[in-house]
């Protein structure tokens, strides 16, 4: 596969109207390699995953994230990076997020939601998926699932004392008390997502809402994976391997 042919799958697999509306969201930071024979990917863009991109031999690496201007010179350091090591690099953001086998949704199909009930979309900002339990599980559960699956110990705040049921989703950055109030209009009695302030966990408390954080990269990363195995599907040449990333949102020592 050349990076000419990349280009044609993800205009297959993505709606032309949702990448003309995220048209800057998305693309190629850099094209070292066209000769793609192992495709890496991860949710972010660093240092850490172009290196465990040379060790595993990977022409083109696929982010969900790009790095972000704003931490400073980090762009900059991985664009000489990859030129350095010939990978090519492709990151989608917005489109991973609001397409049918996208971040939230996988994330739903990962911890065993069994009916989803709405995707997440973007209607002037981001709108949570919403999923449904055929049959109530103890809150508890859906939190060793999070936990489980996610590798890492996800924060919770029981605010109820229902059975789950209904669960709205908001993968990474869906801390803003408007997604909650979104997920409370549509009748959930809980919320997932990647980050979470001091507003989002009153407003949780306040409405009574239960209220999981995972990190804001490994409630993205299933979502990377699907594109990933998709991409795979089409060209079964391909070979795919997951970027290692550390557990760095919260490693740090309290």
């Amino acid at each position: 596969m050349n990076l000419e042919q990349f280009e044609q799958m993800i205009q297959q697999l993505f709606q032309k109207e949702l990448l003309e509306v995220h048209d800057d969201d998305y693309g190629f930071t850099n094209k070292s390699n066209d000769s793609i024979s192992t495709m890496g990917y991860s949710t972010n863009l660093s240092i850490e995953t172009i290196e465990r991109a040379v060790e595993n031999d990977v022409d083109l690496m696929v982010t969900h994230h790009e790095a972000w201007d704003f931490i400073y010179g980090l762009r900059e350091e991985c664009l000489k990076k990859l030129e350095e090591y010939n990978i090519s690099h492709f990151w989608i953001h917005g489109p991973l997020d609001y397409i049918d086998f996208g971040t939230c949704t996988s994330l739903m199909n990962v911890v065993g939601i069994d009916r989803i009930v709405k995707y997440s979309d973007f209607d002037n900002g981001s709108v949570p998926g919403v999923g449904e339990f055929r049959e109530p599980i103890h809150f508890n559960d859906l939190v060793n699932r999070m936990r489980g699956k996610l590798e890492e110990p996800v924060r919770f705040w029981k605010n109820n004392e229902k059975q789950v049921r209904r669960v709205g989703v908001l993968t990474g950055a869906g801390h803003s008390t408007d997604h909650i109030k979104m997920a409370v209009n549509e009748g959930c009695d809980t919320y997932i997502t990647g980050e979470a302030t001091l507003y989002t966990i009153q407003y949780a408390q306040f409405t009574g809402i239960n209220l999981l954080v995972g990190s804001h990269t490994f409630t993205e990363i299933f979502g990377v994976e699907s594109l990933a195995n998709k991409i795979q599907e089409l060209d079964q040449s391909i070979r795919i391997v997951k970027l290692k990333e550390s557990h760095f949102e919260l490693n740090g020592s309290f």
